[in-house]
């Protein structure tokens, strides 16, 4: 393996996201048409609602990074990857799309949403355009395992809307299990991360266990992200979230430590409180916020993560990739597990 040094995370994500945007850029121009192609560039914060440059980033696109890296574990070259790099970013923005309208989101990267600026039929109308596209590029790409990736990655993306088809079915039911939740999330938030980091060695034709050790690599890294996103729903400094403390419950979410709560022994009063009809007060939430400690779903939570995150780890140790390229797949998953604390 070779011994190169590893960059430092801000110019991991800086050369992928040099790398990636032109590519990203030129995909949409090709692939949407005239009125999905202004949405679109809207969204990704290139162009006003009128169509005018603003000249701003088209976010972290951290799935696609992973995808590039994915790419080079498998010892092909950056490039080599981009396809894989932008399907899997226009299928995340897809869903960004979707997921704005689903949950009423009025703002993103400082703005008005897709759907508040050009309507709920056509904001859909622009998720489903980049998810064909994902197809599109994916599936004309010059590398050896076009035809597999793309059914990899759709694939993902289907796991990934299940999972948040079984989230909502979740807010109207109350006998989900602490496994059922974890399967949702494994679906919701590992399915896309483990295809992107599986997703650029499957296309450059790398070997069958490479493929699936990344890929269970970035599943793990899903999952421990989703519960420390979980936990600072609840307990997260609003200085750093943005959120409310409490946030979550507020809302009567049904997080994984929350879940883990009311399925323990003795959740009677949790139970009471949290799945009543009943507006809840702010005394209410710091209650309930207690209970859900004091039935060890905290530390529960902490503990599960920093399980999933050696797991994760212990997925690279069983392959031979370059060094640099592992210690750039820790990094970018210790940025995506710990970017909001």
């Amino acid at each position: 393996m070779t011994t190169t040094p590893i960059r430092n995370l801000p110019a991991v994500l800086d050369t992928g996201r040099t790398l990636l945007e032109p590519a990203l850029r030129a995909a949409i121009s090709s692939h949407l048409g005239p009125e999905m192609r202004r949405i679109a560039r809207y969204h990704f914060g290139w162009a006003d609602a009128d169509g005018r440059p603003t000249g701003n980033w088209g976010g972290k696109m951290i799935r696609a990074i992973l995808a590039l890296l994915s790419a080079r574990a498998a010892g092909a070259t950056a490039a080599d990857g981009l396809p894989a790099a932008v399907a899997v970013e226009l299928v995340h923005n897809f869903s960004l799309l979707h997921d704005d309208i689903m949950d009423g989101d009025e703002t993103r990267r400082g703005r008005g949403t897709a759907w508040t600026v050009f309507g709920v039929p056509d904001a859909i109308l622009a998720g489903d355009a980049l998810l064909t596209a994902a197809a599109s590029v994916l599936l004309s790409a010059p590398g050896a395992g076009a035809r597999s990736a793309t059914l990899a990655l759709m694939t993902a993306t289907q796991r990934m809307i299940d999972g948040q088809a079984t989230d909502t079915e979740f807010e109207q039911r109350e006998d989900m299990t602490l496994a059922e939740c974890v399967r949702m999330a494994g679906d919701k938030t590992g399915a896309l991360l483990g295809s992107a980091c599986a997703l650029g060695a499957d296309l450059v034709g790398g070997e069958r266990h490479l493929v699936e050790r990344l890929g269970a690599f970035g599943e793990h890294v899903g999952l421990a992200f989703q519960l420390v996103d979980d936990l600072l729903g609840i307990w997260g400094d609003p200085a750093h979230t943005g959120k409310q403390v409490g946030a979550d419950l507020r809302v009567r979410k049904k997080s994984l430590p929350v879940v883990a709560a009311l399925t323990s022994p003795g959740a009677d009063e949790l139970r009471a409180l949290y799945l009543s009809s009943e507006p809840l007060a702010e005394s209410d939430i710091r209650v309930v916020a207690e209970l859900v400690e004091r039935a060890g779903a905290r530390d529960w939570a902490r503990n599960e993560a920093g399980r999933q995150i050696a797991a994760a780890q212990e997925c690279l140790v069983s392959v031979d990739i370059p060094d640099d390229v592992r210690g750039e797949l820790q990094e970018v998953a210790g940025f995506i597990v710990g970017r909001r604390l």
